[in-house]
């Protein structure tokens, strides 16, 4: 028999309930003398102790907790989901911070660069093509995201949600390799932004330069929640501008108004052609167009630290993928047009950050122009420190996620009194260090970091197609729970074929990812080493999320969890009544708008 239904049986707690007392193994407060009357020092070094009021379940009360739950698996996934839905992390995000986060997230040397190598890979009808297909697939995915973390703005998001909604091995698997990911591309975008000033000739030494933009990227990450969203919002808005102002350069470009005063016109597009590489090239720039788009997902780490994620979050999803989409497509649509895929120089860059390789940078170039491609060098020099302090941002929130669900060490769930998960981003700041041995050894280097990188090379992919089966599961928990998705904060617009549909596109992303890793272009010419080096470097990570799953399902005896059990309460802020009252609210607000904004603000 099953148990009852969480939603039907289980009252919410009140967001705002007076805080349980300190638990005996909670650190008192260092000086409890009046805030003004204590020292600079003082104050910063006691709000970096422990929050007084947080309480990760203990090891040992698992069993206990067990038995009263009639479960006899070794994993609790309720006391997960309740001390994920208590996390003190700091509250601070505002709109404009979370529209920035994911749209600075989906913005940097995918777009800037690694759309060069995509462009030679398939030519300009296979980067219009793949990257429509691929920006479809997040529309699908971060409305999804958004309609679920509307109603549970928890830490963890994602990760947390594959705990809850289908098995704990499933969200411990892709957990951990979300964070590897971003805990490898912080020393990565590092190096690659030291390597960029070299374009300026600079006399100073790359391990100079790491140690510079190591230390500011921690220290904005130690600014708590606040420092990191006002950073990355100034941030974003550089590299949205940079976009902005290539438009514009572009389509003046491309109708004859650059210095050398040639119409461009759609020439490229005739000679040497729109597609070049058959189907596989398709294939290879669907690939690489996924990976461009990942970050995007970032903005459901967020609602865990927003202000007021229900009026937030939905405006945050909405312009985000109508921003990225337009700045994505009418861009690339400009590069194929300034920019034929038969020049070599689009393979010529030394890194994923190399503005040789630009096409951006050389579409100015061949138009003549001076001083511009400094500028955007300078520009994907911004996008790549964008990177790597989202990287900080995004692993230790996922490190401290998976630590209280019991699925990391309990170290990594400490939180300080500023809401920060201190020792996640410590440790995050760690693995940064790796940067120097590339810098220090170039001739390691590549191997490094390629296989570094293997380890993770799915996991935007392997998220995104999580977060869509979570979102089809959590339907169908409501379905049964007979509570209709009106009643949500915000719904997703495409409901549950919308997450279908996103599965089913990222399917097809492993399926051609694994093709271009078994057959590449260009295959017939290469070695039987350098074939197996290419796969595994490009589907390593497939087999660990397996593994990785299958083991610790096997280890903790976990199972999948049923339809009829899944939590619909524990982390909402807002009951259903509540909802229901702040709707209306905001539905008579909207009566008084003029049709124009209606319609905008339905979008967007």
């Amino acid at each position: 028999m099953s148990p009852p239904h969480p939603n039907l049986h289980t009252s919410l707690p009140p967001d705002h309930s007076p805080s349980p007392p300190p638990s005996p193994h909670t650190p008192e407060k260092a000086d409890t003398s009046p805030l003004e009357k204590r020292s600079i020092p003082v104050r910063i070094f006691d709000s970096f102790r422990r929050d007084p009021n947080q309480k990760v379940t203990e090891t040992g009360e698992i069993i206990d907790l067990k038995l009263q739950h009639g479960h006899e698996d070794s994993y609790d996934i309720e006391s997960a989901i309740t001390n994920i839905a208590k996390s003190p992390l700091s509250r601070k995000l505002e709109a404009r911070h979370l529209q920035m986060i994911a749209i600075g997230g989906a913005i940097g040397t995918g777009l800037f660069v690694g759309s060069g190598k995509a462009l030679a890979s398939g030519g300009p009808g296979s980067l219009l093509i793949a990257f429509s297909i691929i920006a479809l697939m997040l529309y699908c995915t971060v409305y999804s995201l958004g309609e679920m973390s509307c109603v549970f703005p928890i830490a963890g998001s994602f990760s947390a949600f594959a705990t809850r909604f289908l098995d704990p091995a499933w969200g411990f698997a892709m957990g951990w390799n979300y964070a590897l990911q971003w805990m490898v591309t912080l020393p990565l975008e590092i190096v690659a932004a030291a390597i960029t000033i070299q374009y300026w000739n600079s006399p100073i030494s790359p391990a100079l330069w790491v140690t510079i933009f190591l230390v500011v990227i921690i220290a904005l990450n130690l600014f708590g929640v606040k420092g990191y969203g006002e950073s990355e919002f100034w941030l974003a808005l550089v590299k949205v501008i940079a976009i902005i102002g290539f438009i514009i350069l572009g389509i003046v470009l491309d109708c004859g108004g650059g210095p050398n005063g040639t119409y461009i016109g759609g020439k490229y597009f005739r000679d040497p052609g729109a597609f070049y590489g058959g189907f596989k090239g398709l294939c290879s720039v669907f690939v690489t167009a996924a990976f461009a788009f990942s970050g995007t997902e970032m903005v459901g780490l967020g609602a865990a630290e927003a202000a007021d994620p229900r009026k937030s979050l939905p405006k945050a999803i909405k312009q985000t993928f109508w921003r990225v989409t337009a700045f994505y497509l009418i861009s690339l649509l400009l590069v194929g047009l300034l920019v034929p895929y038969t020049d070599p120089r689009l393979l010529n860059g030394a890194t994923s950050a190399d503005a040789k390789a630009s096409p951006f940078v050389l579409a100015m170039t061949n138009a003549g122009i001076r001083g511009l491609p400094s500028l955007f060098n300078a520009i994907i020099m911004i996008a790549v420190l964008s990177v790597g302090n989202s990287s900080i941002y995004g692993s230790s929130r996922t490190l401290a996620a998976l630590a209280e669900q019991h699925q990391a060490p309990r170290i990594l769930a400490y939180i300080d009194r500023k809401g920060r998960p201190l020792i996640s981003i410590l440790l995050t700041s760690v693995v940064g260090l790796i940067a120097y041995t590339a810098v220090l050894s170039p001739d390691a280097e590549s191997q490094v970091f390629n296989w570094l990188l293997a380890l993770s090379g799915l996991s935007a992919i392997f998220t995104w197609l999580t977060i869509c089966l979570c979102h089809i599961r959590f339907r169908s928990a409501l379905r049964l729970a007979n509570i209709s998705p009106s009643t949500l904060p915000f719904t997703s617009h495409l409901g549950i074929y919308g997450s279908w549909l996103g599965f089913v596109l990222n399917c097809l992303v492993f399926v051609a990812q694994f093709w271009i890793g078994f057959s590449p272009l260009g295959y017939a010419d290469m070695a039987a080493k350098d074939l197996v080096q290419n796969f595994f470097e490009v589907y390593l990570a497939a087999p660990i999320i397996v593994v990785s799953g299958v083991v610790y399902k096997l280890w903790f005896k976990t199972r999948w969890v049923r339809v009829a059990e899944i939590d619909l309460v524990t982390g909402r802020r807002e009951d259903a009544d509540e909802v229901a009252v702040l709707k209306e609210l905001d539905r008579i607000e909207r009566t008084e708008w003029p049709w124009w904004r209606r319609g905008y603000e339905f979008l967007c």
